[in-house]
């Protein structure tokens, strides 16, 4: 009688376990494409030509993204998923130019540029039926940001700009491996200042809307 009842709690413990592994759990590599808006807060500039005054204006930056990403996700319940990732964005996104200082004799026309942004981030997912995952996505972004300057001073610089990332995303299988997505992502930043040489010092406080459909490969 033992016997039939270890064998039946161990039926059931396999049958809980399998039930509560998800279509999704395993490694996964993907890529995505789409497109993205920068905004470039708060731009000020300060050094040999004085700081401009307080209501400079923002400059925007739109056009193609793409990322490459690579992650985990683990079956933490039955239709509860919890993934851990990383993404890289090679693509790099210019704005147009603007002025940044009163001063017309040495004035500041400045362009700003974001790449190389990499996000690092967990996705907490439901699934939904055998083959759908929903999922948000929440971490750790960094980007480089590179300011063009001309004008009464012909100078520029380089600057790493980090924050987070928030995003929601869906996953749909279309065979046992592949499988299509798409995401909406926001990234905020922290104020961060370019030391663009020739005593200029360009400050902005970065963000960034995204939209990403795509494909991958579960392991």
């Amino acid at each position: 009688m033992s016997k039939k009842l270890l064998i039946a709690a161990a039926a059931v413990a396999m049958s809980s376990g399998a039930m509560a592994q998800s279509a999704f759990e395993g490694f996964y590599g993907q890529v995505g494409v789409g497109y993205e808006n920068n905004n470039f807060a708060s731009k000020t500039a300060s050094g040999s030509t004085g700081t401009n005054p307080a209501g400079a204006p923002s400059q925007s930056a739109g056009g193609f993204s793409g990322t490459v990403g690579l992650g985990y996700n683990y079956s933490v319940a039955p239709n509860l998923v919890l993934g851990l990732g990383v993404d890289y964005n090679p693509m790099s996104v210019k704005s147009g130019q603007n002025q940044l200082s009163n001063n017309q004799s040495a004035g500041v026309n400045t362009t700003t540029q974001a790449a190389n942004r990499y996000n690092i981030f967990v996705t907490p997912g439901y699934q939904f039926g055998a083959d759908k995952l929903g999922y948000i996505k929440l971490g750790y972004s960094a980007e480089q940001l590179k300011t063009q300057n001309s004008g009464g001073l012909s100078t520029s610089g380089t600057g790493t700009a980090s924050g987070y990332i928030v995003g929601l995303g869906y996953k749909q299988l279309i065979d046992k491996n592949i499988y299509v997505f798409g995401e909406a992502n926001y990234m905020s930043y922290s104020n961060t200042t370019i030391s663009a040489g020739s005593g200029v010092n360009v400050n902005t406080t970065p963000s960034t809307y995204q939209a990403l459909v795509g494909i991958g490969y579960k392991f």
